[in-house]
């Protein structure tokens, strides 16, 4: 996950690189533009949560994917000096979603700081497009390590990729550590191994 921080002069700049919304950009064009952003933005803060790190904060009653979102972009934000937030919500639910965030940020950040919540902000605001950017190009850089070590290529790492899912069926269990146990692809994987031993015994 990636908050960055620009000031209000830098917008033009942003616009004029072309920054938009990540999935709308070929791999090119956002490894490129993550250079220049890292020149353009006034601060940033970065997080990579492992897959046990999310496995271990969904075990926590009453949490989800949404509420770890914002807890990690509440502690990312916190630590940046800037007058307005923008966050991009992965909820329709607005209203709860920007109500939990704010009591995750510290009580005197927003006397002085306006907090903007909006589903699918990356295709609204450029500043959040431009967060994004950050944070798919980092992603694809550590998933392209994780291939090299490994030394199979499993595609994206998105179940939508045959080369991803397929991996996740031969080498679920020869690489545990790079998947969520509680992610439902994984358990529908585990759940069909179990079957096929239950038929073969």
């Amino acid at each position: 996950m990636a908050a960055l921080a620009f000031k209000e002069e830098d917008i033009k700049q942003l616009e004029w690189l072309g920054v938009k919304d990540s999935k709308l950009l070929t791999h090119r064009v956002r490894e490129e533009l993550f250079e220049r952003l890292h020149e353009i933005a006034h601060d940033f803060r970065i997080e990579v949560i492992e897959p046990d790190a999310i496995d271990l904060s969904l075990a926590t009653e009453g949490t989800n994917l949404n509420w770890l979102e914002a807890d990690t972009s509440a502690k990312l934000v916190s630590e940046l000096k800037v007058d307005k937030i923008i966050i991009d919500c992965p909820s329709i639910n607005l209203i709860a979603y920007k109500e939990y965030f704010a009591k995750k940020l510290p009580k005197e950040f927003l006397t002085n700081t306006e907090l903007l919540v909006e589903h699918k902000a990356d295709l609204n605001h450029i500043v959040v497009a431009a967060a994004s950017v950050v944070a798919k190009v980092i992603r694809d850089r550590i998933i392209e390590h994780q291939k090299q070590e490994i030394g199979i290529d499993f595609g994206s790492g998105y179940m939508s990729d045959p080369k991803t899912k397929d991996f996740l069926e031969k080498y679920h269990d020869k690489f545990p550590h790079l998947f969520r146990k509680k992610w439902k692809s994984f358990i529908n994987v585990e759940e069909k191994k179990k079957q096929s031993s239950l038929g073969d015994f």
